[in-house]
């Protein structure tokens, strides 16, 4: 009879399949199961319309990030151009949604397979360049695809933007924040299981083997190129899916939101939440949305209460400054992330009473 194992008492594994597994003990098993029922069963009955929104924003953008990380944290090759790739996700469940009738169980997959094929296209330099030369290369993605959202207006509506009327799941009105927090994180367990699984497998190792050290692993037989092609287009179908999340929450898309400023952010999710790892993109999106709503917060105050009005105004273009500098300090600071601070969290929770 099977024993359960709430606590790790060493390293005594004696296969692969015991090496690779996603929990060592019970202990997180039972942890996943409650954190399921929590996030299903009473957070969102017990939560506020604008707490729903942060969470919702929150899920959206931990896809989004999720895919990110597996081609900056374990792949190693640096994106410029994913807030345009979650763009190219909105406009294209939208124009399913609204021009050819796609009912929302399709419209949204399919927007990660037209932002997969996207990425493949703009991943093809990664056979050339790398490092700077390769961030530079996407960051021109970032832009050619703004320009398109912007110029084809037969297609995306231009400025004025797409709108999305009566968002419904297997005939299920899903139009308030309630209905459609259950399939975003439906969605968002879904794909961070993928995630995890991936990077457990052969194609997982041989990313990170590609970071690491490309020629080594080309000399191991690995076919770079094709590879980090792959890489490319699992990380925009993630950020494509999440855009067209993104577009049918919100009912109504312009092209202003998917810019430069975007990139930046789900960069900054990955490297404060932790580089190279999953639970460390979920991290980071909830420490970047939760802070910029904060600093929005801040500024709205300050602009309501009578003379520090002229503050807020010179407050606001701040928020630039406080993510920049958040990034920086994490990187001097813990450059693991957060992913690293919650691991030494737990091993003294498990190490308890004897981790002093």
């Amino acid at each position: 009879m099977r024993k359960l194992q709430f606590r790790p008492c060493g390293n005594f594994n004696e296969s692969y399949e015991e090496e690779l597994a996603i929990f060592e003990t019970d202990f997180g098993r039972v942890s996943m199961l409650i954190g399921l029922l929590l996030l299903f069963v009473v957070i969102p009955f017990i939560t506020s319309p604008y707490t729903l929104y942060i969470l919702n924003s929150i899920g959206i953008y931990a896809i989004a990030a999720i895919g990110l990380n597996l081609l900056i944290g374990y792949t190693g090759q640096i994106s410029l151009g994913h807030g345009a790739f979650f763009g190219v996700g909105a406009y294209t469940a939208a124009i399913l949604a609204t021009k050819t009738g796609f009912p929302i169980w399709l419209s949204i997959p399919a927007a990660g397979i037209v932002t997969a094929a996207v990425g493949i296209i703009f991943g093809l330099p990664s056979a050339r360049l790398k490092h700077l030369y390769l961030l530079i290369a996407t960051l021109a993605g970032q832009f050619i695809i703004e320009y398109v959202l912007v110029q084809w207006e037969s297609l995306t509506g231009g400025a004025e933007g797409i709108s999305i009327i009566g968002a419904t799941f297997l005939k299920i009105d899903i139009g308030s924040d309630r209905a459609f927090y259950f399939l975003i994180f439906i969605c968002f367990a879904l794909m961070t299981w993928i995630a995890v699984n991936l990077v457990r497998t052969r194609y997982g190792r041989a990313f990170i083997a590609i970071r690491d050290n490309d020629r080594a692993a080309e000399g191991m037989g690995i076919p770079i190129f094709r590879y980090k092609l792959l890489s490319f287009a699992i990380s925009s179908f993630y950020a494509g899916f999440a855009g067209g999340l993104y577009a049918y929450y919100m009912m109504s898309i312009t092209p202003e939101p998917f810019n430069l400023w975007l990139s930046i952010w789900l960069i900054a999710m990955i490297i404060i939440g932790g580089l190279g790892n999953i639970p460390g993109s979920v991290f980071g999106a909830i420490f970047i949305v939760v802070l910029e709503e904060l600093l929005s917060l801040g500024t709205q105050y300050l602009m309501n209460v009578g003379d520090s009005a002229g503050a807020a105004i010179t407050i606001a273009p701040l928020r630039e400054f406080v993510f920049g500098l958040a990034i920086v300090l994490f990187v001097i600071f813990e450059p693991k992330g957060l992913a690293e601070v919650w691991r030494v969290i737990r091993s003294n929770f498990r190490l308890w009473p004897f981790s002093y």
